[in-house]
C-alpha cells in the first residue's frame, strides 16, 4: 500500500491517499469522517472506513476539512468538491477511475458528502473551488446517519457551527436542508441509519430518501432497528471495545454499498 498526505490548496484541507500497490483503474471513494462541522473523527470515521475499501479493490482518499471558526461559510463544500476534482484531475497518477469517483459521509459528514450530491452544480462552490462545471459530482455517495436537515428533526449544533452562528436566517436553514435541493442532476445514494439513533433523528435518512424517491434518482435506504450514532464500520475495528458499536446486520453496509455502485453501472 503507498500512504501519502496532500494539501489540497484551499482553506486546511488535508487529503490522506491509500493507494493500493496493484490496483490500476480503481474505483475511487472519498471518506468524509464527521464531528457535528466542529472537528474531524477521523480516527473511526476516516482511516478504518478509507483501509475497508482499499481490501475491496477501492483507492481510498480521506479528506480533513475545515470546521469551527476556521472554516468560513461554504468553506467545507468547497474542499469536498476540491477533493473531487483532485482526484480526477490526477486519475492516472492515482491508479482509479475519474468515472467512478464515489464518497462516504458520516453524520456531519454525511451532510458534506450529501452537499456533494446535491449542491455540487451551485456557482458559488464552483468558484471557490477553482473547479470546471461537474469535475466535483460524485458518481454516487453513501450517507451514513446523515445530518440532512435544518428545518425539520435535525442535528441544530451541526448547522450552527456550520454557519458560525446560533441564529442563522431562514434562507441559510433552507440552503443547507438537503432535501430541498434533490433533482435531476444529484448523485445516486445509499443511505443508512438506525431507529435507535439519539443524536441525528433517523428522520434525516427518511427526509433525503423521500426526496430521492420524488425525483426518481436512484436509491438505495437501510434502517436498522438497533445501534447508538457513530457505527462506523459497525464492527470490532471501530467500536474500540464497546459492544453497543458491534452490530453483524449493519456491518454488511461496505458490501452492500459496493454492490449498489456496480447495479447502477451495470443497469441491473
Amino acid at each position: 500500500m503507498i500512504f501519502e498526505k496532500t494539501e489540497l490548496g484551499i482553506g486546511n484541507a488535508i487529503l490522506d491517499i491509500y493507494i493500493g500497490d496493484e490496483l490500476k483503474k480503481a474505483p475511487a471513494m472519498l471518506v468524509i469522517p464527521g464531528g457535528g462541522y466542529g472537528c474531524v473523527c477521523a480516527d473511526r470515521e476516516g482511516e478504518p472506513i478509507a483501509l475497508a475499501y482499499l481490501s475491496r479493490g477501492f483507492n481510498a482518499f480521506v479528506l480533513h476539512y475545515s470546521v469551527g471558526k476556521d472554516a468560513p461559510v461554504n468553506c467545507p463544500l468547497a474542499e469536498a468538491s476540491s477533493a473531487i476534482a483532485y482526484i480526477r484531475r490526477n486519475s492516472e497518477k492515482l491508479g482509479v477511475d475519474p468515472e467512478k469517483v464515489y464518497a462516504v459521509g458520516f453524520s456531519a459528514g454525511g451532510h458534506l458528502c450529501g452537499s456533494l450530491a446535491t449542491l455540487w452544480h451551485r456557482d458559488e462552490i464552483k468558484e471557490k473551488a477553482g473547479i470546471e462545471y461537474g469535475e466535483n459530482r460524485p458518481t454516487a455517495v453513501v450517507l451514513q446517519y446523515p445530518v440532512i436537515t435544518a428545518l425539520g428533526k435535525g442535528h441544530m449544533n451541526s448547522f450552527y457551527n456550520l454557519l458560525g452562528t446560533r441564529e442563522p436566517t431562514r434562507e441559510q436553514l433552507e440552503y443547507y436542508s438537503l432535501e430541498k435541493h434533490v433533482d435531476e442532476r444529484s448523485a445516486p445514494a445509499f443511505i443508512l441509519h438506525t431507529a435507535g439513533d439519539q443524536a441525528v433523528p433517523v428522520e434525516n435518512a427518511l427526509y433525503i430518501a423521500e426526496a430521492y424517491a420524488g425525483a426518481k434518482i436512484p436509491f438505495e435506504l437501510h434502517i436498522y432497528p438497533f445501534g447508538p450514532h457513530g457505527l462506523a464500520l459497525a464492527n470490532e475495528v471501530t467500536a474500540k471495545g464497546k459492544e453497543e458499536f458491534i452490530d453483524p446486520q449493519a456491518a454488511r453496509w461496505v458490501d452492500d454499498s459496493i454492490v449498489f455502485f456496480k447495479r447502477l453501472t451495470e443497469g441491473k
